[in-house]
């Protein structure tokens, strides 16, 4: 079995978006196929959970397994994607604007 049983990842802070970096590290043991593609697909750079997915033609629920499994045997890494910035208060803006030509 791919995830060896496991509906459910050792961590809930993986979404379609979160980005997967390898970290460089070395394997302990033995690991499945499955594991040794995820690894060979995140040496080439950073990927979302959807596009390992999607690489390894892998249901999103097992490729979460198998990246949180890789997380805590610290091979892989994991970072959410920044939040769009909020855009500012338009009052603000002005009175910076303000601000700034008064001081011409």
């Amino acid at each position: 079995m791919v995830t060896d049983g496991r509906a459910v990842p050792s961590r809930n802070t993986l979404d379609l978006v979160t980005v997967v970096r390898f970290t460089g590290g070395s394997p302990s043991g033995l690991l499945s196929p499955e594991k040794h593609a995820l690894l060979a697909l995140c040496r080439s750079g950073a990927l979302t959970v959807a596009e390992v997915s999607a690489f390894l033609a892998l249901p999103v629920s097992i490729c979460k397994v198998l990246i949180a499994d890789l997380v805590d045997e610290r091979l892989l890494s994991t970072c959410s994607p920044i939040p769009r910035a909020e855009r500012p208060d338009r009052d603000l803006v002005e009175e910076v604007l303000r601000g700034l030509r008064a001081l011409r």
